[in-house]
């Protein structure tokens, strides 16, 4: 069914106010204890499977009264949700969508990954070590697609047109398979390199392209100081896991 205009206005309209319903129902329903209590988390495809299993542990042990629901979805989905109330944070790319409050939480460089027959050695190279070869990306929708396209339009490359792939680990295999190179996040190296064979990993020069994961939420939200408990709790997890990520500094409660 298509609104008109008026439509739509009421429609935006009505969706601020059940947003900010929901906001006033969760200051409400708040949870005495730090970060503690229901919470609906959502994360994205391309770090859902890397973080989360690094993350998860150290938030049970550091926070046993919280209850975590994760959904994992694309960015324009997890943003729309959010919007609407019906999800209280995200982990995503930045930037995000204008109007939410976002939290850094690490910046990671992204690599290259090719089939060892191309014979890239480990680097560092040039943007434009790509500007010749075919580069396979991810489905539309991904936001990591979009960065990675960008990558290529720096370089002057031109992304190969008829593979795709809706995951990382698809992505991986197609390149292990010798069908191309693909651009991968640095967090996915340690799990997706054990799947796939014959590959190489290079590197790029400094400044490297990279992407910032952080945290976003609806500025209207009484759990802010959870969030930021919640950013400063991933970052520690990171940290011990020794990614080569970098982490900008998060303030918590307290500290401001």
């Amino acid at each position: 069914m298509l609104l008109t205009p008026e439509g739509e206005r009421v429609a935006r309209r009505a969706e601020r106010v059940l947003a900010e319903l929901d906001g006033l129902i969760e200051e409400v329903s708040a949870p005495r204890r730090p970060l503690s209590g229901p919470l609906n988390l959502g994360v994205i495809p391309t770090v859902a499977p890397y973080l989360l299993p690094v993350v998860l542990p150290h938030l049970a042990r550091e926070y046993p009264d919280l209850r975590l629901a994760v959904r994992e979805q694309q960015t324009r989905a997890l943003v729309e949700t959010l919007r609407a109330g019906r999800l209280e944070v995200a982990i995503l790319a930045l930037p995000a969508d204008e109007g939410l409050a976002e939290l850094p939480l690490y910046d990671e460089d992204f690599v290259l990954l090719a089939p060892e027959a191309y014979g890239l050695g480990a680097g560092p190279v040039g943007r434009d070590a790509v500007r010749d070869l075919d580069v396979l990306l991810l489905n539309e929708g991904h936001c990591l697609r979009d960065q990675a396209l960008e990558i290529c339009r720096e370089a002057g490359a031109k992304p190969g047109d008829a593979t795709y792939a809706t995951s990382l680990a698809t992505l991986v295999q197609l390149v292990s398979g010798g069908l191309g190179v693909t651009l991968v996040p640095e967090s996915a190296l340690p799990v997706e390199t054990r799947r796939g064979e014959r590959l190489t990993v290079t590197r790029f020069e400094d400044p490297a392209p990279y992407r910032r994961i952080g945290i976003v939420y609806r500025r209207t939200s009484p759990r802010a100081d959870d969030f930021a408990l919640l950013a400063a709790a991933i970052q520690t997890a990171v940290r011990a896991r020794r990614w080569r990520v970098r982490s900008p500094t998060v303030t918590v409660p307290g500290d401001r």
